[in-house]
């Protein structure tokens, strides 16, 4: 124990050093396992004993005796999570003898004479730091973050430590790599290698060269600012993939406090072409210079793989538990979720955070109803404290900064949301981007065959709807009257299925193939498809734009692309938050009968009167604020607001071989994990588990069966349609988007 303390002491003050708080994170590395000096843990050991709470003794003295609230908490949690700031919460540390007699967790405290305890770990260690005045702070989004980053530095060690210890001498020991440096002067001189390729390929139209270099250029000399938020607006297929590496990169080469660079995608099939492009770049660097962390990490490809793949495979998820590398790849979801929340193994990566660049892609896509808690949270990280620099970038930049008076309510004076914009002609930007004719057919609703019918004329063309029971709808459509080159994409098929007939289709594109696709934006935001047409059911303004930008993408036609809007038979969305934005984006076209897309000012318009009607901020969340209650809040920021359950479908052989282990063993985290590829979103109702659902089982133990609630097989492998997807009779194709 007395090793334990030092290693998790020295180890939390070194990564708490960067932001300033390595005193605090020594203090809580000393005390955070003090209760193991208690008889009944020693008991524990000997295995005389179960059901022990160590770690409210640490957190007493340091609330008690150093008045450290947020050392208090961050051992408090390092086991159970971050709890609560709240003045309840605390008075039940202040006294252990009442905790110990009705713990909230039904546990008892290996001892409650904390003074017993200081003696026997002073008598290991020597001594402990002196007691010091507390630092008077403000109820803020600010300080539940200053927490996390404590907690992530405390909990990060703790992990480390014990995963030393605990693989000594183990025959089947897995190191833990030690990463590369990100060597950003080697890595800039390889992106620009890569820059200068670009800039002569002739198969790219000059134009469109032209742009991207400029677009690159302007992200190079953006990189000397002093400000720690940007943003970066520029059209779609202007380089902003590379361009804001650039930046990224030369930031880093002229600041050594710069340790690590992590792009934020918001879905995977973005994330898939990022880092493909990404590995293929910095390649020379080691393979573990990018890493990768999503829901999907290291499941795809792997089936047969050797030991070799395997190991490297090992290598990585030990890697993506703590984010020690130079460059991460990772989601929306990943990033802001733990950024929000309170168990040890998501917060554990967030003090690498610090001295970060962090680089948001398709920014648009953030939820309004958390812009102003999320802002709150990354106007603190982009302080001086933190060193790290974000980034958004997109083609519809939300006018966030519209928020700022709101996003400094409550919080430290330096706290604030108002972005460098890295591009100052950004009208003259998208003016020389124009490559799509936009057409507002929105006077009157179509009919599907009617809209299928205006499809005919285009051997190429891709149709967006809101709904998936309307893309089914139209693709049904499209063979009844006989349309070649028919193809399906919403969550209605799994993402393994999506990528594969995302492939399909670039391959149909490319050859001048017939190629009709009707798609849920699950297509939009990044995905890189592009048709000479592009059909678009009326939606917020942001995603008729994106859905543009899958249309003429590189400028490759003899003439402009088109995008046509239209209102459709069924004017339904999949939300009210989504429903609220495409009434906006209608009655902006009453007011102005049409709307250009190529002016970043009608974007600005947009998001000024969406943000007088919306929700942006969220009550719940600020009422956890007040009271610092971290689990609560982060059991309730949420990316993805969803009732559904997860449905394995019998895609290929190896789905159908993950479907017979659960129904033989029971399913594990692992299994969830490796069929992830393979599942679907869908909406139960009250009635119960439908017919065509079969439960699963959590993996047996002790010869207990635990049914598991939000998991079921695809019982009839008719109900998965190698077109339409999971279509079961009774609401297969009736849910509502979920990306």
């Amino acid at each position: 124990m007395q090793e334990h303390a030092s290693e998790v002491a020295r180890l939390a003050s070194t990564k708490a050093a960067y932001f300033g708080e390595s005193e605090k994170a020594r203090l809580a590395g000393l005390l955070h396992d003090i209760g193991k000096y208690g008889d009944l843990f020693q008991r524990r050991l000997e295995g005389k004993e179960s059901g022990l709470d160590h770690w409210s003794a640490g957190a007493h003295i340091a609330l008690t005796e150093y008045r450290a609230l947020e050392v208090a908490l961050v051992i408090q949690g390092h086991h159970i999570g971050l709890q609560s700031g709240a003045v309840q919460s605390l008075r039940e540390l202040l006294d252990l003898v009442a905790l110990n007699q009705k713990h909230p967790l039904d546990l008892r405290l290996s001892e409650t004479n904390t003074e017993l305890l200081k003696q026997r770990l002073i008598a290991d260690l020597g001594s402990l730091p002196p007691s010091s005045q507390p630092v008077s702070k403000k109820v803020s989004a600010a300080e539940m973050l200053d927490t996390r980053m404590l907690f992530s530095a405390l909990v990060d060690a703790d992990f480390l430590d014990t995963e030393r210890t605990m693989n000594q001498g183990r025959p089947q020991f897995v190191p833990r790599p030690r990463p590369p440096e990100l060597q950003a002067a080697r890595a800039l001189e390889l992106l620009e290698a890569r820059l200068e390729e670009l800039s002569a390929d002739q198969n790219i139209p000059p134009k469109t060269r032209k742009l991207r270099r400029d677009l690159a250029d302007a992200c190079a000399q953006a990189a000397h600012h002093s400000a720690l938020a940007f943003t970066l607006t520029a059209p779609t297929g202007s380089g902003k993939t590379l361009a804001m590496l650039r930046f990224a990169l030369r930031r880093a080469v002229h600041d050594p406090r710069v340790r690590r660079i992590v792009v934020v995608l918001p879905f995977l099939t973005i994330l898939d072409q990022t880092v493909d492009i990404y590995r293929g770049l910095f390649a020379e660097l080691g393979e573990h210079y990018i890493l990768e962390h999503h829901s999907l990490t290291g499941l795809r490809g792997t089936e047969k793989a050797d030991d070799a793949v395997a190991q490297s495979e090992k290598e990585k998820r030990l890697l993506s538990e703590n984010w020690d590398a130079p460059i991460i790849i990772t989601t929306s979801v990943q990033l802001l979720e733990s950024l929000h929340a309170g168990r040890p193994s998501a917060c554990r990566k967030l003090h690498h955070l610090a001295g970060s660049i962090v680089l948001f892609d398709e920014v648009q896509t953030l939820p309004t109803r958390l812009a102003v808690p999320t802002l709150k949270t990354l106007a603190r990280l982009a302080s001086e404290k933190y060193h790290c620099t974000v980034l958004f970038s997109t083609a519809t930049q939300p006018a966030f900064d519209l928020l700022n008076d709101v996003i400094r309510k409550g919080e430290p004076e330096t706290s604030s949301w108002q972005p460098s914009e890295i591009v100052t002609g950004q009208q003259e930007l998208f003016g020389r981007a124009k490559r799509v004719n936009t057409t507002w057919n929105t006077q009157a609703a179509q009919t599907w065959p009617e809209l299928v019918a205006q499809l005919t004329r285009h051997p190429q063309a891709l149709c967006i709807v809101n709904l998936k029971r309307q893309a089914h709808t139209l693709t049904k459509e499209a063979q009844k009257q006989g349309l070649e080159g028919i193809y399906h994409l919403s969550t209605a098929l799994c993402p393994q299925h999506r990528r594969d007939l995302l492939a399909q289709i670039v391959e149909d594109l490319k050859a001048n193939r017939p190629c009709r696709v009707f798609a849920t934006q699950c297509v939009e935001a990044g995905v890189d498809l592009d048709f000479p047409a592009v059909y678009r059911a009326l939606a917020p303004l942001d995603a008729i734009a994106q859905a543009r930008g899958r249309c003429n993408r590189h400028d490759a036609q003899t003439k402009p692309g088109s995008l046509t809007v239209f209102i459709p038979e069924e004017e339904k969305y999949p939300t009210k938050a989504y429903e609220q934005a495409a009434s906006l984006t209608k009655s902006l076209l009453v007011e102005h009968g049409s709307l250009d897309l190529d002016d970043p000012e009608t974007y600005r318009r947009f998001y000024s009167g969406l943000y007088s009607i919306a929700n942006t901020t969220h009550p719940e969340l600020e009422s956890f604020i007040t009271s610092q209650n971290y689990q609560e809040f982060a059991r309730r920021y949420r990316l993805i607001e969803t009732n559904a359950v997860n449905v394995v479908v019998p895609y290929n052989d190896d789905a159908r071989t993950l479907m017979q282990e659960a129904r033989d063993l029971g399913i594990s985290g692992n299994w969830m994990r490796r069929v992830r590829g393979y599942t679907v979103p869908h909406f139960l109702d009250k009635t119960g588990t439908p017919p065509y659902l079969e439960p699963l089982f959590l993996r047996y133990q002790w010869g207990q069966r635990t049914e598991v609630p939000d998991w079921f097989l695809c019982a009839d492998e008719s109900l998965y349609h190698r077109l339409l997807g999971f279509t079961p009779e009774e609401g297969g194709a009736q849910g509502a988007l979920v990306l």
